[in-house]
C-alpha cells in the first residue's frame, strides 16, 4: 500500500519556491521562510502568483511529485507533470473504453452509485445523530428519493440518463443542505451552491475543498498510471481533467462536504475570516486559509476501514485506492469498478 506523505501548502504572498540539494526552499526576498526535504512530500500547493525555479519543476516531475497553482483565492491555475510513466497499455484501454458509451455506462454507473449512496448516508447520519434538531421529514424524503435514484441508476443504459438522475439527485441534495449545518446558522447558512464565483461562506469553503480534492484526485490517477483527461461521465474539454472529476463524484459529500461542515459546526472558522470582492466574491481571508489547510491535512491523516478492501486506511489515501481499483478494472483484473461506499 502506497504511503501517505505531506502536501505542502505554500500560502504566503510574493515567495518563491527553489531547490537546494533535495530540498524545497520557500524563499521571501533574500530570507529563507522553509526548508522541506523532498522525500516528505507527494505535493506542492500554492496560492497566489508564486514562482517556482524550473530545476525544482523538474526534481518534482522527476519524483513524481505534484506541483500545482492555484489563485490567491483557490482557483486552479496550472499544474507540472514531468514525463509520463504509467503502463501505455492501460491508457490505451482506458481510451478505448472511453470511446464506447456500452463501456463507459459501466463505470458510470458505479461512480455515480457511490456518489448517490454516499449523499444518502450524510443525511441518514444528520438524522440518526440530531434528530431533534434538524428537520427529520424533509431529509427522510431526500434519503427516499435517493434509495430510489440508486435502483433507477442500476438499470441506466446510458450516460445522459445517468448525468439526469445524478443532477436530479444534485438538487435535491443541496435543497437540504442547510440542514447539515447545526452551528452559527445566522452567519453560514446555505441557499444554493455557486461556483464561480462563489457568493457566500459556506460556497467559499465548498470551493476551496473541491480544489483541494480534485488536486489529490489527478494526482492518484497519473500515480497508478491512468490518463486524467480522460473520462466517462464528464466529456472531453480541452485541459478540463474529466478523469479526476469523475472520481471526485463519490467523494464529495463524504470528504469535502462533511469536511466544511465540520469546521463551522465545531466554530474552528468565523464569520469574520471572510472577505467580500466588490463582485460579491466571497474569499477567505489568508491566516484562516492557512487554518482551513491545517485541517485539511489533518482529516487526510484519520483512518478508516475500506470498504473494499477491509485494510485500514487514511483518508487521505482513499483517492489513491479509487484510482487504483479504476486501473485494476480497466485492467480486466476485476470484474467491476467498485464503487466507495462509505456508511
Amino acid at each position: 500500500m502506497k504511503k501517505l506523505l505531506n502536501t505542502l501548502y505554500v500560502t504566503t504572498p510574493d515567495t518563491y519556491l527553489t531547490l537546494d540539494g533535495e530540498n524545497v526552499i520557500v524563499k521571501k526576498d533574500a530570507d529563507t521562510l522553509l526548508r522541506v526535504p523532498l522525500h516528505n512530500l507527494e505535493g506542492i500547493i500554492t496560492f497566489g502568483y508564486t514562482g517556482a525555479s524550473p530545476k525544482l519543476m523538474g526534481a518534482c516531475a522527476d519524483r513524481a511529485i505534484s506541483l500545482s497553482f492555484l489563485t490567491a483565492n483557490g482557483r486552479f491555475l496550472a499544474s507540472v507533470t514531468g514525463i509520463e510513466h504509467g503502463n501505455v497499455l492501460l491508457r490505451r484501454a482506458q481510451c478505448r473504453l472511453a470511446d464506447k458509451e456500452e463501456e463507459s455506462i459501466k463505470i458510470v454507473r458505479n461512480l455515480l452509485i457511490g456518489k448517490l449512496y454516499n449523499s444518502r448516508w450524510v443525511l441518514e447520519r444528520l438524522i440518526r445523530d440530531h434528530s431533534m434538531r434538524v428537520d427529520t421529514s424533509k431529509l427522510q424524503a431526500v434519503s427516499k428519493f435517493f434509495a430510489e435514484s440508486i435502483q433507477r441508476m442500476r438499470i441506466v443504459d446510458n450516460i445522459d440518463s445517468a448525468r439526469g438522475i445524478e443532477g436530479e439527485a444534485a438538487s435535491q441534495y443541496f435543497s437540504v443542505f442547510n440542514e447539515l449545518i447545526l452551528q452559527n446558522k445566522n452567519d453560514f447558512s446555505f441557499h444554493t451552491r455557486e461556483r464561480r464565483p462563489p457568493k457566500d461562506r459556506v460556497n467559499s469553503m465548498l470551493s476551496l475543498a473541491y480544489t483541494l480534492l480534485a488536486s489529490e484526485v489527478t494526482s492518484a490517477i497519473s500515480s497508478v498510471g491512468l490518463d486524467p483527461f480522460i473520462g466517462f461521465l464528464h466529456s472531453d474539454r480541452p485541459g478540463r481533467r474529466s478523469l479526476s472529476l469523475d472520481l471526485m463524484e463519490e467523494l464529495r459529500s463524504v470528504f469535502a462536504d462533511r469536511f466544511v461542515v465540520s469546521l463551522i459546526n465545531t466554530r474552528q472558522i468565523a464569520a469574520s475570516d471572510f472577505i467580500q470582492k466588490e463582485d460579491g466574491a466571497v474569499f477567505l481571508k489568508d491566516e484562516p486559509r492557512k487554518a482551513f489547510l491545517v485541517a485539511w491535512q489533518n482529516r487526510k491523516q484519520e483512518k478508516i476501514v475500506h470498504p473494499f478492501l477491509k485494510e485500514k486506511i487514511e483518508w487521505g489515501l482513499v483517492p489513491y485506492v479509487q484510482a487504483l481499483l479504476l486501473a485494476r478494472y480497466i485492467r480486466g483484473d476485476l470484474d467491476e469498478y467498485p464503487p466507495f461506499l462509505w456508511k
